[in-house]
């Protein structure tokens, strides 16, 4: 699903007042109502509400749901205006003046830090100061409120977007001044911001509400971005075919582990051969074959010339997809055989851990990555490739430009795991929980992309699909084991599920 820009967002908003056709006044009821809605399946009657608004539209719907809340038999509802400009937008104005009629709702009107009101524990704030209009951070009135609200120790719901908090780019934003939400409100798309870590204290919990904005033009919108959906994956998964064999489904090579870390080649071996690959092959230094021969009876495997790290891979030509990395050690050698792999791979790879920190040490290794290739970096491991970042949003415009340079793809992993292609898109997951950051579970990420590969999807499938499902498997072992329990042999047992899931969805 698309993700918009701020600016974007407001074209889709003018398109669909004009094409629809709605009048502006209407669609700002037809979200008020969308939110007012979900306000009262979550809160009864007795809830004590308090409306933060500001002079905009964003204001404009905080109005409206005072009035529809009231409307609803809610007895405890008031509206505080931050008073900063001498006018209201047009659309603010009409329902500030329908509440007026309504005389249901007692509004207050905020010109000086003295007149914020007194707040308690129990009162639930909404809060509609800006919206994502703003372009600048706040300051003065605006700011102390904003700081106020933050401290007063009351749930804060935030319309939209939470005050203070730009749409993209944050980097040369106030942080001290934005709205910590509890929950954020967005209408038809969730933000940029709220991908990234750093906003995560602001953004808090977030819902997207859909308001019925034209759909025709938002696909015709061209955007870099966009967010994975259950309906989305489950469209591009393959039927199999009642007369397939193993031999249908690809066969895998999987270069990884070392002494003491047999671990990680246990983990993708497994988590492969549960993603539907007809035949794994575990390429092991020698002192590993008792471990993997025993822990995996369905691998098959293929033995180093050394007792303890990866210096030599097998003929390459019987393999349908190939990944290198989990657990392999950065030895001299498995340095000198590692390159020697990249230049004789003919086909796109997935590249992970090891491999990805040898790469990182021999800057000179990129160059020579077979195009179409998906390497799985964690934050610290993109670093060593890229250098530092000091954010996030700085962070994923490295990582988009360097897929596109290299013709790769990088899968950025972390909460709400970002894909970047290498013809400029960047996809976010939406799959996943805490309880994944564990060791082994990027190993298991490995395995499910290298199944999907050798099964002939193309490598931007298998990067979609296979983080999807990655994530979609750990939620389903943390309804089982709770997130602090969590493990990734836990993720590779839960694949099964994920799977279950999807195609009854398909179906």
């Amino acid at each position: 699903m698309k993700i918009l820009t701020s600016s974007q967002i407001r074209e889709v908003d003018s398109y669909t007042i004009k094409n629809e056709p709605v009048a502006s006044i209407d669609l700002m009821e037809r979200a008020a109502k969308v939110l007012t809605d979900w306000l009262i399946k979550n809160y009864n009657t007795s809830t004590s509400f308090k409306i933060f608004v500001g002079p905009g539209n964003n204001g404009g719907d905080g109005w409206a749901i005072a009035r529809l809340l009231a409307e609803r038999g809610y007895k405890k509802v008031n509206v505080y205006l931050l008073s900063i400009s001498d006018k209201l937008s047009p659309d603010s104005e009409i329902n500030r003046q329908r509440l007026e009629l309504q005389n249901l709702v007692k509004i207050y009107i905020l010109e000086s830090e003295n007149d914020f009101p007194e707040i308690i524990s129990s009162d639930i704030i909404v809060e509609g100061l800006f919206g994502s209009g703003l372009t600048r951070p706040l300051s003065g009135l605006s700011a102390a409120l904003v700081n106020y609200l933050n401290k007063s120790g009351s749930k804060i719901i935030s319309i939209d977007i939470p005050g203070g908090l730009f749409g993209e780019d944050n980097s040369k934003n106030d942080k001290a001044n934005i709205i910590n939400a509890d929950c954020t409100l967005t209408f038809q798309f969730p933000k940029i911001s709220f991908f990234f870590p750093e906003n995560e204290h602001y953004v808090g919990e977030w819902h997207v509400l859909p308001i019925g904005l034209h759909a025709g033009f938002i696909d015709s919108i061209e955007t870099p971005y966009n967010y994975l959906t259950i309906s989305e994956i489950k469209k591009s998964l393959k039927e199999r075919n009642k007369f397939a064999h193993k031999g249908t489904f690809g066969h895998g090579l999987l270069i990884a582990g070392s002494y003491g870390m047999m671990g990680a080649a246990i983990l993708g071996a497994k988590a492969a051969l549960r993603t539907g690959i007809g035949l794994v092959t575990s390429h092991i230094p020698r002192l590993g074959y008792e471990i993997i021969q025993t822990a995996i009876p369905e691998a098959v495997i293929s033995i180093d010339k050394s007792d303890t790290v990866f210096t030599e891979h097998p003929d390459l030509n019987k393999f349908n997809a190939i990944a290198v990395g989990p657990g392999l050690g950065c030895d001299e050698v498995s340095q000198k055989a590692l390159n020697n792999l990249l230049k004789k791979a003919d086909k796109p790879m997935v590249i992970d851990a090891d491999a990805l920190n040898i790469i990182s040490a021999n800057k000179e290794f990129i160059a020579i990555i077979p195009q179409n290739s998906i390497l799985t970096p964690h934050p610290r491991e993109f670093e060593r490739l890229t250098g530092h970042y000091k954010d996030n949003f700085s962070r994923n415009k490295a990582q988009i430009e360097f897929a596109k340079k290299y013709k790769i793809y990088v899968v950025l992993k972390g909460a709400y795991t970002a894909i970047a292609c290498p013809d400029g898109t960047c996809y976010f997951n939406t799959t996943g929980n805490p309880g994944m950051a564990t060791a082994g579970s990027g190993d298991v990420l490995t395995g499910i992309i290298l199944a999907l590969m050798a099964q002939n999807y193309t490598p931007k499938e298998a990067a979609l699909i296979g983080v999807f499902v990655h994530g979609l498997a750990g939620d389903i072992a943390a309804e089982e084991t709770g997130e602090n329990a969590l493990i990734a042999s836990d993720i590779i047992n839960c694949i099964s599920g994920a799977f279950l899931k999807l195609y009854d969805n398909k179906k």
